[in-house]
């Protein structure tokens, strides 16, 4: 069932996407390719459970977070995040995300991007279906760190919503 559009963000105004037959320096080509890594991050190790890794080297100590699911959005501590991703995929029996059509924008020690993800939540025990599927779209802030680039804004909108969405 349809549920909106994504979120809104776009390239600021006179700005390209550079390509990356475009892009002659080799820094900042390095940077988008970091940003990306670290947006797959985000996806696979919330996959792989490594909670750990995620609030140690993807999330930034405090994200502004809007879960598309209710509740106010606002800053959050990451490890907060990490620990009710923890809680509320932890009796899953298996998650995925495959995520693409990146849209990177960086400026100086910050970044902006988009992403588009489908997840997919499996409940072998489930009796009304045995998996829920999610498709939306993220808004994705980082700011350079000590650490290197973590995420600080995380912000999702629910496109669509198939399957058992309980897992009941």
């Amino acid at each position: 069932m349809p549920v909106g559009h994504g979120p809104k963000f776009r390239l600021s105004p006179g700005r390209v996407c550079p390509t990356f037959a475009g892009v002659t320096d080799i820094a900042a080509l390095a940077e988008r390719l970091e940003l990306g890594d670290l947006i797959t991050k985000l996806f696979v190790y919330c996959d792989q459970a490594r909670w750990s890794d995620l609030a140690e080297s993807v999330l930034a100590e405090q994200v502004y977070f809007d879960s598309g699911f209710g509740g106010e959005p606002g800053p959050r501590a990451g490890s907060d995040i990490v620990d009710d991703w923890a809680e509320g995929l932890g009796s899953l029996d298996a998650v995925h995300h495959q995520a693409g059509n990146h849209l990177i924008e960086i400026t100086g020690d910050t970044a902006l991007a988009h992403a588009d993800a489908i997840a997919v939540h499996l409940k072998n025990d489930a009796t009304q279906g045995k998996t829920r599927w999610f498709v939306g779209s993220y808004v994705l802030g980082f700011e350079r760190t000590e650490k290197g680039w973590r995420i600080n804004r995380f912000e999702y909108k629910l496109k669509l919503i198939d399957g058992n969405a309980d897992l009941t």
